[in-house]
C-alpha cells in the first residue's frame, strides 16, 4: 500500500502544527485534547521546522522537571526529520520509522508537508494489505 492511500483512509487528514514560540505546556494540551502523539513545528502549517512529541516532552520533564513547560517547543523539538512521499510504500515507511526508533513522520511533497502518518496508521496499512494478499491466495488454491 502506498502513503498516499494511507493518507485518504487516515479519518483525520489534517496536520496539527505549533509555532517555534508555542510553549511545551500548550503543545501537550494540544497533544492531549487532540488525542496524537505529536505536533509538526512550522510557522505556516506547510514547511516542517521540527517535531515535538510525547516522548520529547516526558524527556525533559524527567532531566529537568516542571520547569521545561514554560519553554518555547523550539528547544525540545527534533529538528531534523526524516520525510516520505505520497509514492513511497508501506514497508520502506515502516522499516525507516524502526531503524529511526521514531513514530510520526511528514509525508512531503517537494520541500511542502501534504500529510503527516503515524506507525499506528501504517502498520493498520500494511495489516490490510496482508489481509487481502492472504484472501487472494486463498481464491487461487480454492478456485474461486
Amino acid at each position: 500500500m502506498l502513503v498516499s492511500q494511507i493518507l485518504k483512509d487516515k479519518a483525520n487528514q489534517g496536520v496539527l502544527t505549533v509555532t517555534k514560540d508555542t510553549s511545551v505546556a500548550d503543545a501537550s494540551a494540544i497533544l492531549s485534547r487532540e488525542k496524537v502523539g505529536a505536533v509538526i513545528v512550522s510557522e505556516d502549517g506547510v514547511h516542517p521546522q521540527g517535531i515535538v512529541s510525547e516522548r520529547d516532552i516526558v524527556r525533559e520533564l524527567g532531566a529537568r522537571g516542571t520547569g521545561c513547560l514554560t519553554d518555547p517547543v523550539s528547544a525540545i523539538m527534533t529538528e531534523k526529520l526524516i520525510g516520505c512521499v505520497p509514492g513511497d510504500r508501506a514497508i520502506a515507511v515502516l522499516q525507516k520509522m524502526t531503524e529511526g526508533r521514531f513514530r510520526h513522520m511528514p509525508v512531503m511533497d517537494g520541500d511542502e508537508m501534504v500529510g503527516l502518518v503515524s506507525i499506528g496508521d501504517v502498520v493498520k496499512a500494511r495489516l490490510e494489505e496482508l489481509g487481502q494478499q492472504a484472501e487472494s491466495l486463498k481464491s487461487m488454491i480454492m478456485g474461486y
